[in-house]
């Protein structure tokens, strides 16, 4: 099997909306990244530190759309990694003052994350990884990813 180049990264999401306005008040206005270009009132480009777009947002098939049903195939979440502790608990911040819900949260051991559901209904999760030398490894050495509790409270003293 021929594996795919160690340096691949998901380059950017582009999600279906059903509308373009109330997307990017969630994903620019609460979340914080910018809008990059704007196709009038159809599509949008959103992006963190100067890149030409992480996230894409179009109505060409969706506009006035509803989410898919539960138990259908489908996005379960983008992730957004955040570069550390007080990055992430800055967004965190902001969806508290936005009042917006959030569906969990917890600390896998080789990242800690908040888990919530965007306006169209798209999970969305937003993380922080640790150091690779602190991920947890059974007694082989592989992989121990967890699943424990994530003391959001803590979090919102760091913003």
């Amino acid at each position: 099997m021929t594996s795919i180049h160690p340096g691949t990264r998901v380059g950017h999401v582009h999600l279906k909306v059903a509308d373009l306005d109330r997307a990017i008040a969630f994903y620019s206005g609460i979340l914080g990244f910018g809008v990059t270009q704007r196709y009038g009132p159809q599509a949008a480009f959103l992006a963190a530190g100067g890149y030409h777009h992480h996230i894409g947002l179009n109505t060409w098939e969706s506009a006035g759309g509803t989410p898919p049903p539960a138990g259908h195939t489908g996005l379960y979440h983008t992730a957004f990694l955040f570069p550390d502790r007080k990055a992430l608990a800055r967004v965190f911040r902001r969806l508290v003052e936005a009042r917006w819900p959030i569906d969990g949260a917890a600390d896998h051991g080789v990242s800690e994350a908040i888990y919530l559901t965007d306006p169209d209904g798209n999970g969305v999760e937003l993380y922080v990884d640790r150091p690779e030398a602190d991920w947890p490894r059974d007694a082989n050495g592989t992989l121990a990813m967890v699943n424990r509790g994530f003391d959001l409270a803590a979090l919102l003293t760091e913003a």
